[in-house]
């Protein structure tokens, strides 16, 4: 489980026979989770300046493997006790999105990413979303579209500041919302009321 707060950035030194290598100030153990633009993977060797993960058939299908170059966001997973900031967020990619317009605005920067539409209805208003690992709020969403604000702190301390119209990006919808869906699938009709009233008992 992560919190969808990026720890630090990680440069990647090589992607081959589908293990990835970093290079990283943070020290995992073999056998840990950790997200790597937000998909969770686990340690499988460790150097005196990084570590490797390995990335299962599963997580190749649904990962953005082009972002996977020169720097990319590491969260290690929660620790028992751990302070929970964030939200909830599990490490497994939903779908891919693609950025389709990014605006300035007096005190950051708005963004638009389309996503399929069978995600669609897994993305809240004024809900939670992950991109790339990143936690974050989104503003609002159409059929196959949403809206996030990026604040001046988190644009400098993520990728987003680099990231261009076209690109890819892993998208992990709210894992709160999924269950929901999945309770009341075919029990009852559901709206964003009935899943925001869920929720709030949470």
């Amino acid at each position: 489980m992560f919190t969808g707060l990026i720890r630090e950035f990680a440069h990647v030194v090589s992607y081959e026979n589908n293990v990835l290598t970093l290079r990283a100030k943070y020290k995992p153990l073999i056998g840990d989770s950790i997200a790597i633009n937000g998909a969770c993977l686990t340690v499988i060797k460790l150097f005196d300046d990084g570590f490797s993960v390995e990335l299962s058939l599963e997580t190749r299908a649904l990962i953005a493997i082009e972002n996977l170059q020169e720097i990319v966001h590491i969260e290690p997973a929660l620790s028992l006790g751990d302070k929970l900031d964030g939200h909830m967020v599990q490490g497994h990619i939903d779908c891919l999105g693609t950025i389709k317009s990014i605006a300035k605005k007096e005190n950051g920067v708005d963004i638009l990413i389309s996503l399929p539409e069978e995600f669609s209805k897994f993305v809240i208003p004024k809900g939670s979303v992950a991109i790339d690992g990143v936690s974050l709020t989104v503003n609002d969403v159409t059929k196959n579209e949403f809206r996030l604000t990026i604040i001046p702190h988190t644009l400098e301390k993520t990728l987003f500041k680099a990231y261009k119209i076209g690109q890819k990006v892993n998208i992990e919808t709210d894992m709160f919302a999924r269950y929901i869906y999945h309770m009341f699938k075919g029990n009852q009709p559901m709206d964003w009321n009935t899943v925001e009233r869920i929720m709030a008992t949470y």
